[in-house]
């Protein structure tokens, strides 16, 4: 056995996995895993498969990973976990595989931070470079887009959709879809602008944020029925390609959005 896998760990023979990957003491590897190279994990975590985790990911102790679906009617069919790159997962988080109703696969992308005692659910679709705060968690279901940040304790309800860019303040809970770019906040969520700061970080130019800021108070600040808005959004969305993204996320949303 490798001297990266301390010998109190329990790795299964069925399990993958690639050089220099660090297993901490009594950590459970169990069969269906496949872990990419230079994946550090450290002591008292269990891994369950099937499930694929990236490389150079970075997992804390007591994390449960790959585990079964939390749904009541899950009856040990095959379902997955995928994982990408450079993730960190602090501690106590439950990652869950997919249901055979919801596609069987819970995805998660590259370059995200998940904070202690997050919750991430059967059939999550989770993209890159997001933050999740300590005891954010998602129901099963849920589309995250990229650069999202949770504060802590955010909830978010099944089968809802969170936009690209945005952040949530603190125990921050969420029926609805919530489009893209926006900052929100509240039990049930409300919109409170922009998430202009993040934005500006991300190099968001100063037209483009000009022209999201009327997108954001066609829909939110006029009195525009959704309709309405949707029709007066037409032409900045042909101009500006992040204005498009807000319209078409609005458009497509099956949950409706907060309001």
């Amino acid at each position: 056995m490798s001297s990266l896998i301390h010998e109190s760990a329990l790795v299964d023979a069925r399990a993958s996995i690639a050089t220099n990957v660090s297993i901490g003491a009594y950590s459970i590897i169990g069969p269906d895993v496949e872990i990419g190279k230079n994946t550090w994990i450290g002591p008292h975590v269990v891994i369950n498969g099937p499930c694929k985790i990236g490389e150079s990911n970075k997992i804390f102790q007591f994390n449960s990973i790959g585990e079964a679906p939390q749904h009541a009617h899950y009856g040990g069919e095959v379902t997955y976990l995928e994982i990408g790159d450079r993730n960190l997962f602090r501690e106590f988080c439950t990652i869950n595989r997919g249901t055979v109703d919801g596609g069987a696969v819970t995805k998660i992308g590259s370059d995200n931070l998940f904070m202690a005692y997050v919750h991430v659910a059967h059939d999550c679709m989770i993209g890159n470079h997001t933050i999740f705060a300590n005891n954010a968690s998602l129901a099963g279901h849920v589309i995250v887009e990229d650069h999202v940040i949770f504060g802590g304790f955010t909830g978010i309800h099944q089968f809802c959709k969170v936009g690209a860019h945005v952040m949530t303040g603190i125990a921050t809970i969420s029926f609805k879809d919530i489009p893209p770019f926006l900052l929100v906040s509240g039990n049930t969520a409300k919109p409170h602008g922009l998430n202009s700061r993040g934005l500006k970080k991300r190099g968001f130019s100063d037209d483009t944020l000009k022209a999201l800021r009327s997108a954001y108070k066609l829909v939110y600040k006029s009195g525009n029925t959704i309709s309405q808005a949707m029709e007066q959004l037409a032409k900045l969305a042909n101009e500006y390609p992040d204005v498009r993204l807000f319209s078409d996320f609005i458009a497509d949303s099956e949950r409706g959005i907060i309001r």
